[in-house]
């Protein structure tokens, strides 16, 4: 069976707390759907009024109030197109995860989510009640059934639709990104269509918020289980779908993995930077892999104009870094200052000279270096009203390869959730969109990673190579693999337990690092909730 009424997709970009915005696309769009597009219905993302996640601005009466207004506002002003609403719905004590379906002044039908996801990002049992009944209703004839998000990964909720009559299932979602969540939709969607013989319009919320992405994705499937029509990823987008059996190509719809994740980071801090409002973005430039992707990163997202690179040497600091530095740069074509950190780094050491002696330099003077830094970046940024990206990623954070209050001080880290060896990839792929001149000089992407807060150092006097570390980190922290299954894998023992203990060992350092994209299915942050203080 195919799709057998004109529908559009909504794929919007809905600012959570923003319901007199958001209520005004909904109200834009609809009217788009109908008088351009001919549709029939008109199919909008989970918690489309609020936005996705609205945490706990649900815990508030006037937020649940304003909610309850917009949806009363579009029965009133949206006619002649059938209309799939997400909001949150307050049933004496009880608040539901809901959408309603309206046509002409009237409610349709209302479906309240019955499985809800208290894992990973998600936190809505705290929030929600869980529904427990079915939802499907007449659309010009079509016995159409109403499920949310998660409910579609669940059997159940599917199963009682189909079991009541529904010919089509139409789905508001909210699923942020993961690099390979899209393929795992499609597997899900294609199974529980084929299974059920019924076709899924499947609506997803595009968007950054805060350190989660919502890349799109919104599709629909034939009962068949073929993908019929694809509104893309990190774009807003009013799809609309008819009669049809046609096939999409996945090939071509699915972009390259490490193509899907730059995108992701562009447009995550795209998004944090705009809807923030802040007039731009500043970095510190040191010549190394981590900042130069960072950079290119910030330069894709804002323009250049927007983008502000310093350079801060110091005694350590390598002539090569200086001019590898300012090449990329030049390649960028952003505002790029040098503000050397020496005379700072020096007057600190003076004055605790008197505290330091007989003590040997160790990682105190290095971490110094690192805060000397930081405190010049806040400044320019509170002088221009900018937002500091910090720089580091994943790997360094992971094992506390990093200096609270130094390096890891800022608004936004970029390559957060970028393991280190995904960096030097993304850097590599980066270069491939400017194949002419390379923006980041190759030089930058074969030397060994440094942090030059000492004489002649490397990361890799520090930790095991970052190949070997990724492994580890991979297994630990996304498969939840513990140790011995890891050493059973052929790592060495010592080098697991090291990087085992380094984790929690710096839980505290992440517990008050900037957020961050998260594009990894175990990611620092919301998915990772370890105590500080344990044994």
């Amino acid at each position: 069976m195919s799709i057998p009424l004109r529908i559009t997709l909504a794929q919007l970009n809905l600012r959570v707390g923003d319901i007199a915005g958001n209520l005004q696309k909904h109200l834009d769009a609809a009217i788009t759907a109908r008088d351009q597009q001919q549709a029939d219905v008109i199919v909008f993302p989970e918690l489309s009024l609020t936005g996705y996640p609205p945490e706990d601005l649900l815990l508030r009466k006037a937020f649940i109030l304003e909610a309850q207004q917009a949806l009363q506002t579009c029965l009133t002003n949206i006619t002649g197109i059938y209309c799939l609403i997400g909001h949150p719905q307050q049933v004496g004590t009880h608040l539901y995860n809901a959408c309603s379906l309206i046509y002409n002044a009237k409610l349709i039908g209302c479906y309240a989510k019955q499985h809800l996801p208290n894992y990973g990002v998600f936190d809505e049992k705290r929030y929600f009640s869980a529904g427990n009944t079915p939802c499907v209703v007449p659309i010009k004839g079509v016995q159409t059934g109403l499920i949310v998000c998660e409910d579609l990964w669940k059997p159940t909720s599917l199963q009682q639709a189909v079991a009541q009559g529904a010919q089509l299932i139409l789905s508001p979602n909210a699923s942020p990104f993961e690099t390979d969540k899209h393929e795992r939709r499609i597997a899900m969607l294609s199974k529980q269509a084929k299974q059920h013989r019924v076709p899924i319009v499947y609506v997803n919320l595009v968007g950054g918020q805060d350190e989660l992405i919502f890349d799109g994705g919104s599709m629909a499937v034939n009962a068949q289980g073929d993908v019929t029509a694809f509104a893309g990823f990190f774009q807003e987008v009013l799809l609309p779908i008819n009669n049809t059996t046609t096939v999409v190509n996945q090939t071509s719809a699915q972009q390259d993995k490490i193509a899907r994740i730059y995108q992701a980071l562009v447009f995550s801090t795209r998004e944090y930077v705009e809807k923030n409002h802040f007039s731009g973005v500043l970095l510190g430039l040191s010549g190394g892999i981590d900042s130069a992707l960072t950079l290119a990163i910030a330069v894709d997202a804002l323009g250049k104009d927007r983008v502000t690179a310093v350079m801060m040497p110091s005694r350590y600091t390598a002539e090569m870094s200086i001019a590898d530095a300012k090449t990329l740069a030049q390649q960028l074509d952003v505002k790029i200052e040098s503000i050397s950190i020496e005379p700072s780094y020096a007057s600190f050491l003076t004055v605790l000279a008197p505290l330091f002696a007989r003590k040997k330099p160790d990682v105190t003077e290095e971490n110094i270096q690192a805060r000397c830094r930081a405190i010049l970046l806040m400044a320019l940024a509170n002088k221009q009203g900018q937002l500091v990206l910090t720089t580091g990623n994943r790997s360094e954070l992971a094992v506390g390869y990093c200096t609270l209050y130094g390096d890891m001080a800022g608004g936004f880290a970029v390559l957060k959730d970028i393991p280190k060896t995904l960096v030097y990839q993304l850097a590599t792929y980066r270069n491939q969109l400017s194949p002419v001149i390379p923006v980041i000089p190759q030089r930058i992407i074969d030397r060994p990673p440094t942090a030059e807060l000492a004489e002649n150092q490397q990361d890799e006097d520090s930790l095991p190579s970052y190949a070997v570390l990724d492994a580890i980190l991979e297994a630990y922290l996304n498969k939840e693999q513990d140790s011995e299954e890891i050493i059973a894998q052929g790592f060495d023992r010592d080098t697991v337990l090291k990087v085992v203990n380094l984790i929690h060992k710096n839980e505290y350092k992440r517990r008050q690092s900037a957020i961050g994209p998260r594009i990894n299915h175990k990611a620092f942050g919301k998915d990772w909730r370890y105590p500080i203080t344990m044994g």
